[in-house]
């Protein structure tokens, strides 16, 4: 599998540790670092499962010698970027026919409820007709729907299959001032339990400040198809 923007490693390493081959893909050496420290702690035969390569994820495709891979992440990154029309494309690319293709964006459906719950109130009204704003790392980013990039997805013959919200009250924790104890594993494993379900049903997803959107490449029956002109 190819995580691209991956940085730390903290989406793909559990992947690795669960035996899945992974390529972390990330454009920052001070990212890199960091993920290679990381994995340093992590046990001899997952971390031997992962391979680094430094490179922009908009050229992800040349920077891989035009491997494709049979899963695609990319969490988290597509908010930063005012155009992720070329992002988008190799993603798609790099995905092998029939290949997962995994991103977390942030929701646009939902980017009043931050400013809201934190009493930012002109920052909130400002939000119902924007999709930028400061991110949590005070960051600019931007915001797409569902409906949105289920569609740019389509246009690379990738097929959404499925989406999940993410992220709906473990956020708000600190402003309620109940934040929940990482050493509290019953608590966290609760707090996990609400978050999944809340994740795959209406309206809670749709409230969720980051959505999960799955899809899948086109077949290799398909890409036959279209490569003939079908």
């Amino acid at each position: 599998m190819l995580d691209v923007g991956g940085g730390a490693g903290h989406q793909s390493f559990p992947l690795a540790q669960a035996g899945y081959e992974v390529t972390l893909l990330d454009p920052s050496p001070a990212m890199l670092d960091k993920a290679r420290e990381r994995l340093r702690h992590l046990p001899e035969e997952g971390a031997r499962r992962v391979t680094f390569v430094e490179a922009d994820g908009t050229e992800a495709d040349a920077a891989l010698g035009g491997r494709r891979f049979d899963a695609v992440l990319c969490h988290g990154v597509l908010g930063y970027l005012e155009h992720p029309e070329p992002l988008l494309d190799q993603l798609c690319r790099c995905a092998a026919p029939g290949a997962v293709v995994s991103i977390m964006a942030g929701n646009a459906d939902a980017a009043a409820v931050r400013p809201a719950l934190e009493g930012r109130w002109q920052d909130a009204l400002a939000a119902f007709d924007t999709r930028t704003e400061i991110g949590v790392l005070g960051l600019p980013t931007r915001a797409d729907t569902v409906e949105d990039l289920s569609d740019q997805l389509r246009t690379r013959d990738v097929a959404p299959v499925a989406w999940y919200g993410v992220w709906h009250f473990v956020d708000w924790l600190d402003l309620s001032g109940s934040p929940v104890d990482p050493t509290d594993q019953a608590r966290l494993e609760a707090a996990a339990a609400v978050e999944l379900e809340a994740g795959r049903r209406d309206p809670y997803r749709r409230i969720s400040r980051i959505f999960h959107l799955v899809g899948r490449k086109g077949s290799t029956e398909a890409c036959a198809h279209q490569s003939r002109g079908g």
